[in-house]
């Protein structure tokens, strides 16, 4: 008779879905190389030895927020020491500055300022576009853009319609955390509820907006919300298919209210990055991102499941206000080098996953 773990297995082999008790049990299976292989398999099988990357500069527009969330670091009250509001073209000449990488893609996030309108964000993403026709933007969070909705008075929909008519190419996945309501209300009461984080996601995928998706794990959940959350992606992703990557996200809890947890162990990353491969059978990539996640994970990570290593991102605060000690930006070259020493292929993409460049595996 087949053990618990050989019936998953066989059922993974099949190409047949994991049901809720099965991902925790994976969660929970022993052997860590195992869990790992298995994960893996099922990387290869979609993705071969590819390993995706791109050539990105994260802008963050303010710190300024009115959520505070007490796992966030970065967030500032209006009037704080180190608080900042970037102009539209101090963006515009950070931007500029990366153009001598090559960058196919500005990523921009922010917090949620209380007297900056959405006339601001619009004027942005608009500047940036004229600017850099051929560079992709990827911006705003759902928790972002439910509070332009807030703000403007205007419907999810609308937003996100104006937003894409000044140049808006996609949505990253932050703002997710745990897609659990009874979590929120003690993590980040004050903003987008899970049902509203999953239907900015839904509204953008109706308009043709590709997204990504995050957990933020290793506070105050259980193994089962993380299942659970992930469970909540795949439904959408079924009705929609609009998820182009999952991005599982580590707790670095320095400088937060929450700064009495301990940051999740390498094993504890790594099994979350396999069972999120095993359990997310209709999200085409996982993503490790190196800074939260750190070099040596990321690449080791490639093992477990990933198949996407994020990209250069120039310059990280959201992060290292957190405490992270990974680089603030990483060179392409770097990115070569470590794909390659792993094992893999590198392949720089867009945004989008279409391919730019296929590099020869051994440099």
């Amino acid at each position: 008779m087949a053990t618990r773990w050989e019936g998953i297995c066989e059922k993974v082999r099949a190409g047949q879905r994991l049901d809720r008790e099965e991902g925790l049990y994976c969660f929970e299976h022993p052997d860590l190389l195992e869990l790992g292989a298995l994960a893996r398999e099922v990387k290869r099988a979609r993705t071969g030895r590819e390993v995706y990357f791109n050539v990105n500069r994260h802008l963050n527009l303010t710190n300024v927020c009115v959520s505070r969330c007490k796992f966030c670091a970065f967030g500032k009250d209006p009037g704080d020491a180190g608080a900042y509001v970037m102009s539209v073209e101090e963006a515009v000449r950070l931007a500029r500055e990366a153009l001598p990488l090559n960058i196919t893609e500005l990523h921009v996030v922010s917090g949620l300022h209380p007297e900056l309108p959405f006339e601001y964000y619009l004027e942005v993403v608009g500047a940036l576009r004229r600017e850099f026709p051929g560079i992709h933007i990827q911006a705003f969070t759902a928790v972002e853009i439910q509070y332009f909705s807030d703000i403007s008075g205007l419907p999810v929909r609308e937003v996100l319609l104006r937003l894409k008519d000044a140049g808006l190419g996609s949505l990253p996945g932050g703002g997710a955390e745990i897609l659990k309501d009874e979590l929120r209300v003690t993590t980040c009461p004050r903003k987008a509820t899970s049902a509203q984080w999953l239907e900015v996601h839904r509204t953008a995928h109706q308009l043709g907006l590709r997204t990504n998706c995050t957990m933020l794990y290793g506070h105050i959940e259980s193994r089962a919300d993380r299942i659970d959350h992930m469970l909540a992606l795949r439904e959408l992703q079924d009705e929609t298919g609009g998820f182009q990557a999952f991005i599982p996200l580590p707790f670095h809890p320095e400088n937060t209210a929450m700064s009495h947890l301990r940051r999740t162990s390498a094993v504890e990353d790594l099994r979350t990055l396999a069972v999120s491969r095993l359990v997310l059978d209709n999200i085409d990539h996982i993503k490790a991102f190196w800074i939260m996640l750190g070099i040596p994970v990321a690449q080791v990570s490639l093992e477990f499941g990933v198949d996407d290593l994020d990209g250069t991102v120039v310059e990280e605060r959201i992060t290292h206000a957190a405490g992270a000690t990974t680089e603030v930006g990483i060179a392409k070259e770097e990115l070569l080098r470590l794909i390659r020493e792993a094992g893999w292929v590198p392949v720089e993409r867009d945004t989008v996953y279409r391919v730019v460049q296929r590099f020869d595996p051994e440099g």
